[in-house]
């Protein structure tokens, strides 16, 4: 597999090759996982949250939740220091655009979850949001938001 350089800080992940099938170690989930291009653009993310000081254990990586009652998968939420969650970041490989259909899948994710902060990534491009939750005034920010609060 071609890993694609990222717009992302390069990030000190284990790989390992087994029978043609190349693994990461996530530092998240803890577990190795199958090295997929969305996955070599989530274990970036992940690197690169820990650099912007966000504490690992407030960071959660696959996180399940319901929406029309059907099952989804946010790829990032990172958590409060009260538990609830306040940023989702949905990542693509580097091949998907940043569609408006990737940001109703995140919208929907946050219809549940209800956070301000929203991150989609492609690896190569990164679109930052806030939502304020009383208005639902979404405003695109120019970088990673670094006055959320925790």
């Amino acid at each position: 597999m071609q890993l694609t350089p990222l717009n992302l800080p390069k990030a000190p992940l284990q790989l390992k090759r087994k029978g043609g099938v190349v693994y990461v170690d996530c530092l998240i989930r803890k577990k190795e996982l199958v090295l997929t291009p969305e996955e070599w653009v989530r274990q970036h993310v992940l690197h690169f949250l820990l650099e912007q000081g966000l504490p690992k254990g407030l960071i959660a990586s696959e996180v399940s939740l319901m929406y029309h009652e059907r099952s989804k998968r946010a790829d990032i939420v990172v958590y409060g220091r009260d538990q609830q969650p306040k940023f989702i970041v949905e990542c693509k490989a580097t091949d998907v655009d940043l569609t408006e259909a990737v940001f109703r899948q995140i919208a929907a994710y946050n219809h549940t979850l209800q956070v301000q902060y929203l991150m989609m990534t492609n690896g190569i491009q990164h679109i930052y949001a806030h939502i304020n939750l009383e208005s639902g005034q979404l405003t695109y920010l120019k970088d990673f938001p670094q006055d959320m609060e925790l």
